[in-house]
């Protein structure tokens, strides 16, 4: 399949009609974001009706499991999302498959030292000279939350599976279904059966568990009367290449591991600023302001992380296909998208301020900080939006290696430096720590988009086709069939006997 060259200029009505493709795969996956905010503000909500120690044990334990765990797994899983795009759009359903099953495996596997470290938690952080009756909250939530590394590890894959080929209104509502149910079943295991925090972990496995029954059920509903609910991966086929099953493994974790580090620098940096906090005058007051800032950047993450996923399978899809004029297209589109989106988070962190903080907290400390640093939150939305979309692209292109140099030169030799000499030197404290965000937050966006306005999107075109071949692969090619909409085992390249 030729590379189509690239057009300078694309019409209207193209721009207009990637701006639909765009936002039906992207308003869904906001959408679930949200919805996913709501889960853990109900898991935030009923730790804090248990009391103040179960509150404070339980927020440790949340903020040692994403660290630890769920940002792992999530950016493992992430490795696939170049795999699964491109090979969907150069119609390599075999590699598709091939892909999704690995990773599962791959995540299960990576789930059993995070497993083993949060079984002995307690002994870890008593070693470290924390609160005995904290760490054995915590302790307590993570050993219950251990299974819900399984229902992770099955999740990711799909979800970016689903992602990969547009198809995400169902995955969108199996999530809604789930959460809906999850305040129920919070307030049963918590409260009616009086397990506390325990039944706070578990619910949460629960409910991911309902996320996967759901899926079943939409396949069930959705199969054709024919159809097995069972197919082979392959029956007879030409190879795809000449690789092993090591390189392909191999290729499939020079993937995932940097796109694990992408993530994971990122999401530790924002621990790394709340330890500090606790380093301040008026520690209480900063560590309070830190919690609303967190949760503040995590609700306003929800859409250029719907950017980043939407235009990573436009991209993906196209340079599979053999089309780098729409993928760069893709690119233009979801970029402007986040310079447009991204203004109205500061316009809302600045004139909205006050009625924000106020739903946190009524201490008034803590509130005349947090309305001081909110405007400072949203400059960083400025610049977060688009070089979290442009992380989209670098991923949906294979290249997520260049986006953990940017992530780790802006936020650990840019972002911090500036955070610790504003806020403990020039003594402006808790806003000199948001000042470094700012500072890492502008180094990142300025450097990725070099990188993108670089890129050589024919040259990406050759790349893709080498990395996942296409339909020209196999024999026959006439029989390929095209995969259904929504979940199910792929329908893969066959041929009669």
């Amino acid at each position: 399949m030729a590379a189509e060259q690239t057009q300078k200029y694309p019409t209207m009505p193209e721009v207009v009609d990637e701006l639909k493709r765009m936002t039906d795969i992207g308003f869904p996956i906001l959408a679930m974001g949200l919805v996913g905010y709501l889960k853990n503000m109900i898991l935030v909500v009923c730790m804090g009706r248990l009391g103040s120690l179960e509150l404070a044990g339980g927020a440790l334990a949340i903020g040692f499991t994403n660290i630890t765990g769920y940002s792992v797994l999530s950016g493992l899983a992430m490795g696939m999302e170049p795999l699964c795009s491109q090979a969907f759009g150069s119609r390599n359903l075999t590699l598709v498959s091939l892909t999704l099953q690995r990773t599962i495996v791959m995540l299960l596997l990576a789930s059993i030292p995070i497993g083993l470290l949060w079984f002995n938690l307690e002994p870890f952080m008593l070693r470290l000279h924390q609160n005995p009756d904290i760490t054995h909250i915590a302790s307590l939530y993570c050993r219950y939350a251990i299974p819900d590394l399984i229902a992770n590890s099955l999740l990711h894959p799909l979800r970016i599976y689903l992602r990969s080929k547009g198809t995400t209104w169902p995955l969108m509502w199996c999530t809604s279904f789930a959460i809906l149910l999850h305040l129920p079943i919070t307030i049963f295991f918590t409260f009616t059966l009086g397990l506390g925090i325990p039944g706070i972990a578990i619910s949460t496995f629960v409910t991911n568990m309902n996320t996967l029954f759901f899926l079943l059920g939409y396949k069930i509903y959705t199969r054709t009367p024919k159809e097995p609910m069972c197919q082979p991966l392959v029956t007879k086929m030409i190879p795809l290449s000449s690789s092993s099953p090591g390189e392909e493994w191999g290729m499939l974790l020079r993937l995932a591991i940097p796109s694990c580090l992408a993530v994971c620098l990122e999401w530790w940096w924002y621990e790394f600023m709340t330890l500090l906090a606790g380093y301040l005058n008026k520690p209480h007051v900063a560590l309070a302001t830190s919690a609303i800032v967190i949760q503040t950047t995590s609700l306003m993450y929800t859409l250029p992380s719907a950017l980043s996923a939407s235009v990573s399978t436009r991209v993906g899809n196209e340079l599979g296909a053999g089309r780098p004029s729409q993928a760069s297209l893709a690119t233009v589109v979801a970029i402007g998208l986040a310079l447009l989106t991204s203004s109205f988070g500061l316009l809302l962190t600045t004139l909205g301020r006050q009625a924000w903080g106020r739903v946190f907290t009524m201490d008034n400390e803590v509130l005349e900080l947090t309305m001081a640093v909110l405007p400072i939150i949203g400059l960083c939305e400025l610049a977060n939006c688009p070089q979290t979309t442009c992380c989209g692209v670098l991923r949906g292109s294979a290249r997520p290696s260049v986006g953990v140099g940017i992530n780790f030169y802006s936020f650990y030799m840019v972002g911090t430096p500036v955070a610790i000499v504003l806020a403990f030197f020039g003594r402006l404290e808790f806003p000199g720590l948001c000042y470094g965000l700012l500072a890492a937050q502008v180094a990142c966006v300025i450097s990725i988009f070099t990188v993108i306005y670089k890129m050589d999107w024919n040259r990406e075109s050759i790349k893709a086709k080498e990395l996942v071949g296409g339909s020209c692969a196999f024999a026959h090619a006439d029989l390929t069939v095209k995969c259904e909409e929504g979940f199910g085992p792929l329908k893969e390249v066959a041929f009669e006997k």
